[in-house]
């Protein structure tokens, strides 16, 4: 069974305004004064507003659910003693004036790429998934390449930006766009082929370190994981651990292709940025790019697609069921996106906005 582990960036606001606050510092030293944990759960991010989680590797989605659970609420209760929130917001409905955090790489960050940096307020979710060896992984992620579209539709949870709506499910997915390391990449075919590239864009100059490849999914520099990092952070735990399961599925389902001679999809990266434009601006409301075909098709047609194509997968491991209901209560719902514009519609604010999503990011 592979382990999975996730990571979630959330968005520190006041408690009583729903404003990003720059406490990412004061947290961090509140968790030390505690103890901290081993490994460390809580990290710092580009911008103090904001405060990551990583939960440990697990094979079972429960387990992954509970952790989860426990360390927004820890967040939470950290944010609190100092008059804030979290939220799993992927960008801020209010508007905000990010502060890059302190740090030489941040600095580096700020000075190279200017306003691109002082404005990505924006909170991912990036999900690790074990696997044998680099080969294997890149045969991954030659293979998932066209179902991440799909993923940032299902999360898509960043409707507004600097007190607007963008017209975007996934806004964050277009700011984040800016860096010019980041999005869907070409076929590698071989591990070789995957580190002579990273190493040829670290010899441009251009990117600081091996952490600045931004790619959707891409060999983590840490752990033995393929990491995907499209995702925006999902309002709900139960979103995360239904984006884990599918992303879980995915990497197992491309290794048995892999091992069976099986080649991967040779869509060109052009065709999978317009995906990712689609899923990003329509999220589940309208019409998505269908993985296999590359032409329209209703967004629930291509969610239920994406489940047939993992589900000797998920039978395996045991998640099927649970998937299967994952995402007809999602499709039911809606993503993050569409229910944000529910609640502006319902309260008539954004910052009632803000105040329901932060109940919310705790389940």
């Amino acid at each position: 069974m592979r382990s999975v582990g996730v990571e979630e960036e959330l968005l520190l606001v006041d408690a009583r305004t729903g404003e990003p606050r720059a406490l990412s510092a004061a947290v961090l030293a509140a968790v030390s004064r505690e103890g901290g944990c081993e490994p460390p759960v809580f990290e710092a991010e580009l911008q103090r507003q904001m405060l990551e989680i990583a939960t440990r590797p697990h094979t079972a989605m429960g387990d992954l659910a509970e952790e989860i659970v426990r360390w927004r609420a820890e967040a939470a209760r950290h944010a609190r003693d100092l008059g804030a929130a979290v939220a799993a917001l992927a960008t801020s409905p209010l508007p905000a004036s990010p502060a890059v955090g302190n740090g030489e790489r941040y600095r580096w960050l700020e000075e190279q790429f200017g306003l691109t940096t002082q404005e990505q307020l924006t909170c991912g979710c990036h999900v690790h998934v074990s696997v044998d060896s680099d080969e294997e992984g890149v045969a991954v992620l030659d293979r998932i390449r066209p179902w991440l579209s799909v993923l940032l539709a299902m999360s898509a949870n960043s409707p507004f930006w600097q007190g607007k709506d963008t017209g975007y499910s996934s806004y964050r997915s277009r700011v984040w766009g800016r860096w010019p390391s980041s999005g869907p990449v070409e076929i590698f075919g071989s591990a070789d082929r995957y580190h002579e590239q990273v190493s040829a864009m670290l010899g441009t100059g251009a990117l600081r370190d091996k952490g600045m490849v931004y790619f959707d999914a891409r060999l983590s520099h840490h752990y033995p994981t393929v990491e995907v990092r499209v995702a925006d952070v999902c309002l709900d735990p139960s979103t995360t651990v239904l984006l884990a399961t599918l992303v879980r599925g995915l990497v197992e389902t491309a290794a048995r292709q892999w091992r069976a001679g099986e080649p991967p999809a040779q869509h060109a990266v052009v065709l999978l940025r317009l995906a990712a434009w689609r899923a990003g601006r329509s999220g589940l409301e309208a019409e998505l790019i269908h993985p296999v075909t590359m032409r329209p098709a209703p967004a629930e047609a291509v969610v239920r697609a994406l489940f047939a194509h993992v589900r000797d997968a998920l039978e395996d491991s045991g998640d099927a069921a649970a998937a299967q209901e994952g995402l007809a209560a999602l499709l039911k719902s809606g993503n993050g996106a569409l229910v944000q514009r529910d609640l502006l519609h319902r309260n008539g604010g954004l910052r009632g906005v803000v105040t329901e999503c932060v109940r919310r990011t705790q389940g």
